[in-house]
């Protein structure tokens, strides 16, 4: 364990490093409001945005209080960021716990986020897939039908090829399958069918996020490309 609070930031950023994810610490970062000293500024980039972790590193043997999630949740919000993490080795008061609970502020410690690391990470990327999925359909839907089929983000009338609103629906299902986290999860529908040729089983939620990121990945670029592309 780490012998002193900068000790505990760096192993915080390794350890998120270690899971892909970019790291840095003591970073100041500029918000609407003011100025923000963040311990860990963690980064997942993907097309057209990037998703943004504040971390906050309590390297205290007595408990956080409710007050230090009430700031984080301020911070948070003045920076835009997606989700806020703050980490204590030496546990949370019990009002702390319940003004994180249903917010974007998620208290643990390290010890523990590493002993449930994939579970813990993977619930939080998964709920930004679907939020994506989701910012996907709505941009899709706002794209005139005819930009729509000259972008290739769906077929003309009565012809094959890429649907967007396939995409966006399969997605949608295969998330929220994955939060209800019963497997193994099976792909039989007629969408599925015309995407992968052939019926496809999933067992993790792991397996589902590594097929759906790179289809979102690809549509988000379509998306981007159609933005640019002028009306005729």
């Amino acid at each position: 364990m780490a012998a002193n609070w900068q000790e505990y930031q760096e192993e915080v950023a390794a350890f998120f490093r270690s899971l892909g994810l970019e790291a840095e610490t003591n970073v100041s970062v500029q918000g609407v409001r003011t100025t923000h000293n963040v311990d860990v500024l963690v980064k997942s980039r993907h097309v057209g945005f990037t998703v943004v972790w504040i971390i906050e590193c309590k390297h205290w043997k007595r408990r956080v209080t409710k007050l230090h999630v009430l700031a984080l949740r301020e911070i948070i919000a003045d920076l835009g960021a997606d989700r806020g993490i703050l980490l204590s080795e030496g546990g949370f008061q019990s009002g702390a716990i319940e003004a994180a609970a249903l917010t974007n502020v998620h208290v643990n410690s390290l010890v523990n986020l590493g002993e449930t690391a994939s579970a813990e990470i993977m619930a939080m990327r998964l709920k930004e897939l679907y939020d994506r999925i989701e910012e996907c359909r709505q941009r899709y839907w706002d794209i005139p039908k005819g930009k729509r089929i000259d972008s290739g983000l769906r077929p003309d009338v009565g012809a094959s090829g890429y649907c967007g609103d396939h995409v966006i629906n399969l997605a949608s299902e295969l998330v929220a399958k994955a939060f209800r986290g019963t497997y193994p999860v099976e792909v039989d529908s007629m969408i599925g069918f015309a995407i992968f040729g052939v019926e496809r089983q999933f067992s993790t939620s792991n397996e589902i996020f590594t097929f759906v990121e790179p289809i979102i990945n690809e549509l988000e670029t379509k998306l981007v490309a159609c933005d640019l592309k002028p009306t005729e």
